[in-house]
């Protein structure tokens, strides 16, 4: 697969879709985010990687004003997240680690049922539209009950693309799928950048921000410790000389040796 880096130059010259300063929050006594700061361009792909229990989730549940930080500023196109929360959320779509698809209804008949709670003209032709761009139009009348993870998830995303969102967050849009199912998620996330929808996907498969990312953060014990282009983390460590042939660190070892690994990190990775 080829990545987005070569496939794509970023938008540079644009102010940032998605800015955060100084993010903080806490649960009790639980210090979850301890100053985040971050941009992600507009028209990017931005990978926030993290073990579990990093504080992923929280940055994006902040983002998509459904939780409120304890200090610093987030905006989003502009929009500051906690003083101006509806212009937020009708410039946003969020996507969760598990698909929100009703199993009773079609593929169809959730995307029209979606569009007209969106007030949308032709909810029909929306839903016809989006079952073509995410190669489901053989499984539109079918319930969703029937679909496989990785065909419940394409819909999920498609179903959180109607009224054309400018900023969608993926949080952990592959979890639980097999090999096959996350390359589809991977395609279409491919397919969102490429038309200038901003993506911020939180994960914790290495593999997965390498293969996406415009940009990579690597979020350990509420801070960004890294923040760069997946060839920028490969200067933090020296390359690697396997018999006189210079090796290149991997997004995994360059992972491990900035968090540590004396901390429970779960690694998960594709099984044959």
């Amino acid at each position: 697969m080829t990545t987005t880096q070569n496939a794509r130059t970023p938008l540079r010259d644009r102010d940032p879709a998605i800015r955060v300063r100084h993010l903080e929050k806490s649960y009790g006594e639980l210090h979850v985010l301890r100053g985040v700061d971050f941009d992600v361009a507009t028209g990017s792909i931005f990978a926030l990687l993290g073990s579990n229990g990093a504080g992923k989730t929280t940055i994006v549940r902040i983002l998509s004003t459904l939780l409120k930080p304890d200090a610093g500023t987030a905006t989003v196109e502009g929009l500051d997240v906690t003083t101006d929360p509806t212009r937020v959320r009708e410039s946003i779509s969020l996507t969760g680690q598990f698909a929100a698809v009703d199993e009773i209804l079609s593929g169809r008949e959730n995307l029209v049922l979606v569009a007209k709670l969106r007030h949308l003209t032709n909810p029909g032709g929306v839903a016809d539209d989006l079952l073509a761009r995410f190669n489901l139009v053989e499984a539109g009348g079918r319930r969703v009950s029937t679909y496989s993870g990785g065909m419940r998830r394409r819909l999920d995303i498609a179903m959180s693309l109607i009224g054309r969102p400018r900023v969608i967050f993926l949080d952990e849009p592959t979890t639980g799928l097999d090999p096959e199912g996350r390359l589809e998620v991977w395609q279409v996330v491919q397919e969102l950048a490429h038309q200038g929808t901003t993506v911020l996907l939180t994960t914790q498969y290495l593999d997965e921000a390498e293969q996406l990312a415009d940009r990579i953060a690597i979020l350990h014990q509420g801070h960004i410790i890294a923040n760069g282009t997946l060839a920028e983390l490969k200067q933090l460590l020296p390359p690697a000389k396997v018999e006189y042939v210079e090796k290149q660190p991997t997004l995994e070892e360059i992972f491990l040796t900035l968090v540590g690994t004396t901390g429970a990190i779960d690694t998960v990775k594709d099984q044959s």
